[in-house]
């Protein structure tokens, strides 16, 4: 039986014929980020939700904290070198510098990273090998005559929009403060949309899943019900050559480096990942403890939920696995939800984000800060993940506060923290002392553990077609890049 080629994950839509989007609009969820006052930009995360329109400064006083002494306006400033050149050739294609400093701009601004120097050059030859790879899979639609319409990249704009309640103009200056042109974002979801017609016409018909082949997965889904199982995410990195190893593990490094000071797995996932599952963040779905190679598994069963395995050699290359939700056996006897530890009452831990203001600052000075700090709002999942990711943006200032006494801080400072749950950080808001977000840092309450639900066949059905689609192409691409002539300059 033929399915449509897609990004197609474990229970996920309805039975039947099912064609997922490249990017996907519940998955590609547009989120500001951190970058400084050069610019917003997008965050695609399952796990982000999506950030509240900011609201305007309102004055209010944290008695008791001091003001560090305010930043320059070019602190926040961003300042790539406008040089041109050819950083690459691809059999006939070229990467210019232009390509790469635009694109690096759009994967920081993704990721959520700074736009320091030190983040450009780590992320530099992961971007440069992703264009690369990108020119081959043009290339190969070329060949096969496929084309992308602008009203199919319109159709993908479309729904980040939608999902983001967001309008084109809103868009374009997301981008544009990121010094990211709306051309770069179309090219990108252009070369998906090609390469996932590219694979469709190379594997479409070739991909037949029985009846049989789902009673046998089912039995076996069935026979390991009352095993733990995990959902899953991954990043794959392929490994061509033995000489390649070294450098792809220490890719591997970097991009793990980058998601502990804050990036989000799925938005790295999305730029770096070489598995189809990329288009969706990485999501691999639920798979059953031994279902994955022995390495793997072992990997994954060591996680806790929320955490990243370190890069784990296995067939093909290098994976990196995230651990995101886990469900005990169907028939697991589960024990009683774990309270949280109460409060010392009238008190929270606090932590305290400060983006100082000069004096007499401008007003849209003013407001890009403002923004900035919602955009780091939006990002923010703990106090600990909060401090890494605003400890390389020059002018900003962390602070842990410990236990706060809530009524010696001011009326209004009160009202926001009470309109927070464990973990959450206040709205923006200003102060004397600049533009402010209070994070608590109380833990949330434990997750309660579910029982695993033995999934349908037609779920099971898409989660092999998954599998072979994702082995397929993956020999697809690796080929291409042993036959091409690629010269790094």
């Amino acid at each position: 039986m033929r399915r449509w080629l897609g990004a197609v994950r474990a229970g996920a839509g309805d039975a039947g014929k099912v064609r997922v989007r490249t990017l996907p609009n519940s998955k590609f969820l547009l989120a500001v980020a951190v970058l400084g006052l050069s610019g917003l930009g997008l965050a695609a995360s399952e796990a982000l939700a999506k950030p509240r329109p900011a609201k305007p400064p309102t004055q209010a006083q944290a008695p008791g904290l001091a003001a560090p002494a305010p930043p320059k306006p070019s602190d926040y400033s961003d300042s790539d070198a406008d040089e041109n050149g050819v950083v690459a050739v691809i059999n006939d294609q070229i990467v210019s510098e232009y390509d790469l400093r635009q694109r690096l701009a759009l994967v920081l601004s993704t990721s959520g990273m700074a736009p320091t120097a030190d983040n450009k050059k780590k992320m530099r030859p992961q971007v440069l090998e992703t264009l690369k790879t990108e020119k081959l899979e043009l290339e190969e639609a070329q060949r096969k005559n496929i084309t992308v319409s602008p009203p199919e990249v319109d159709k993908e704009i479309e729904g980040i929009l939608k999902d983001n309640n967001l309008t084109t103009d809103q868009l374009k200056g997301v981008l544009a403060r990121s010094g990211v042109a709306m051309e770069t974002l179309r090219g990108q979801i252009a070369v998906q949309l090609a390469w996932q017609k590219a694979i469709e016409d190379e594997y479409g018909d070739r991909i037949n899943i029985t009846d049989q082949d789902v009673t046998d997965e089912m039995a076996r889904v069935t026979e390991g019900k009352n095993k733990p199982h995990y959902l899953a995410a991954e990043i794959f990195l392929p490994v061509d050559s033995p000489e390649q190893d070294a450098t792809v593990f220490k890719s591997a490094n970097d991009l793990i480096a980058q998601m502990q000071s804050g990036a989000p797995f799925p938005t790295i996932a999305r730029q770096f990942s070489q598995s189809p599952t990329a288009a969706a963040g990485g999501d691999l779905g639920w798979v059953v403890d031994g279902q994955l190679n022995n390495d793997l598994n072992d990997a994954l069963a060591k996680l806790a939920v929320g955490g990243v395995s370190p890069p784990v050699r296995a067939a093909g290359g290098y994976y990196i696995l995230a651990l995101r939700d886990k469900q005990m056996g169907a028939d697991t006897v589960l024990p009683e939800p774990v309270k949280a530890a109460p409060q010392k009452p009238g008190y929270l831990p606090l932590a305290r984000i400060l983006m100082p203001l000069p004096p007499k600052a401008p007003k849209e000075y003013v407001q890009k800060v403002f923004n900035m700090a919602a955009d780091l709002r939006a990002h923010i999942e703990s106090c600990q993940q909060a401090q890494k990711m605003v400890a390389p943006i020059k002018g900003i200032v962390f602070q842990s506060l410990g236990e706060m006494k809530l009524s010696d801080l001011s009326e209004q400072i009160q009202a926001e923290v009470a309109k927070t749950q464990s973990g959450e950080p206040t709205e923006p808001f200003m102060s004397p002392a600049g533009i402010e977000v209070f994070a608590r840092c109380d833990a949330p309450a434990p997750k309660v553990l579910q029982r695993f639900p033995v999934p349908t066949r037609d779920e099971v059905e898409r989660r092999l077609f998954q599998q072979q689609i994702s082995m397929l192409a993956r020999r697809y691409i690796r080929d291409l890049r042993r036959e091409a002539n690629v010269e790094t300059r």
